[in-house]
């Protein structure tokens, strides 16, 4: 294929995925609860009713002009081979076959996030903090930044220097050598991420003694699930939003709750709600979402193998030569309508565990305090009561309320 052919590609692509993707935000946003369903009588009022519409309009439209200038941004760097021009500046300086790429793809990395600063910096303290969810302060959101740069470019950089590595010195089978070593490095941060990542961001503490712990505890014997302790994590200091998950395996795992989750449920509520999260691990959910991801990374890694020696997709985005660089950016590109369509699927699947894990719970516990927790929970955060069915399809990882309280209630 030609270059010319695969630049006109490459803009298709992302225009289409554009278009696609605010196409289906449109018809999300212009679709209304006129009235509340009987289940939510006692939890929605026709004031906490607009202010969910208010913020689901508020967000569509921050995130239409977030994503537009994305989008403007990486096809004038395609139409105009601002790609191959960063490039041949940079070779300038070094043409090493690894510290280039490495330069290179730190210049876009590092480049992309400072630009999506003032648009993080809105969101948090002007969105949120309108509807009342914003609980950081600037010194944390700047912290959580300097973190995450100094988390992300040593584990990053060394997961990009050995695949250079291997692709520059091994060939075309680098793809499943690259796998394993992949394998293991998502088998690792899921054991240990509650353990050494979390930590740096967030205080972690036991759970205190108390009806709360006694009960968590007891449900946990009754369903056979070796529970040591229940851990708590600081979330308000960043967000009045409540969450609780699931991490690690064997003696690792843990179980975290957020202390505003704590703060806004009943102990039976919290109870269901970490029965839901133990039906997750009893029905191997974790397991299989893994291995799903580490079959996932391989076949991104074989397809990337045909792709990442190309001169061809290398001139498309305006280099002068073959770049290894220019190709993982190029395949970044093409890849993206399967990657979406992959997305999907692991959606539906997703859904049906939350369903299973919601079917956990309420046979192993109890259904009502579980609805009455999501009730809770979906009101606080302003969470869309009547979701489009075809944006649901696309995006949602969990089914909407209604369809979890449905099979909760019976109604």
């Amino acid at each position: 294929m030609q270059p010319i052919t695969i630049q006109y590609l490459l803009i298709g692509i992302l225009t289409f995925s554009f278009l696609f993707s605010k196409l289906l935000s449109w018809m999300n946003v212009r679709r209304l609860t006129w009235e509340v369903p009987e289940t939510l009588h006692n939890y929605v009022t026709a004031d906490k009713l607009q202010k969910a519409t208010d913020y689901k309009k508020t967000n569509f439209q921050f995130g239409l002009i977030t994503s537009a200038f994305s989008f403007i941004l990486t096809v004038a760097f395609v139409a105009f081979g601002f790609f191959g021009w960063l490039d041949e500046f940079l070779r300038q300086f070094t043409e090493h076959l690894l510290w280039l790429p490495i330069i290179y793809l730190g210049v876009l990395l590092i480049g992309s996030d400072l630009l999506s600063i003032p648009f993080d910096y809105y969101h948090t303290f002007v969105i949120e903090e309108r509807f009342g969810f914003n609980k950081s302060t600037l010194t944390t959101f700047f912290t959580d930044k300097l973190k995450g740069y100094l988390i992300s470019i040593p584990v990053g950089g060394g997961l990009l220097l050995a695949l250079l590595a291997l692709v520059q010195y091994i060939g075309p089978d680098f793809w499943w050598q690259f796998w394993i070593i992949s394998a293991v490095f998502m088998v690792f941060i899921n054991n240990f991420y509650a353990s050494l990542i979390l930590p740096l961001f967030n205080k972690l503490s036991p759970l205190g003694d108390g009806e709360l712990k006694e009960k968590i505890m007891g449900y946990a014997k009754s369903v056979d699930f070796s529970l040591n302790n229940v851990f708590v994590i600081d979330g308000s200091k960043r967000s009045s939003k409540a969450n609780a998950f699931f991490s690690g395996f064997g003696k690792r795992k843990k179980v975290v709750l957020y202390d505003t989750l704590i703060e806004q449920h009943q102990p039976d509520e919290l109870v269901a709600v970490l029965a839901h999260e133990i039906g997750h691990y009893k029905k191997k959910h974790i397991l299989h979402g893994m291995g799903i991801g580490i079959v996932q990374t391989g076949l991104i890694l074989y397809v990337l193998s045909l792709l990442i020696y190309s001169e061809s997709l290398s001139l498309a985005l305006g280099g002068s030569q073959a770049a290894i660089h220019l190709n993982l950016i190029g395949f970044s590109m093409l890849f993206s309508p399967l990657s979406a369509l992959i997305g999907i699927g692991m959606n539906l699947l997703s859904r049906k565990n939350e369903f299973e894990a919601d079917a956990f719970a309420k046979e192993t516990y109890d259904g009502k305090p579980l609805a009455t927790a999501l009730k809770t929970l979906s009101v606080n955060s302003l969470s869309e009561l009547n979701p489009h069915p075809w944006y649901v399809f696309v995006n949602y990882s969990h089914p909407p309320l209604l369809q979890r309280l449905k099979r909760l209630e019976g109604v």
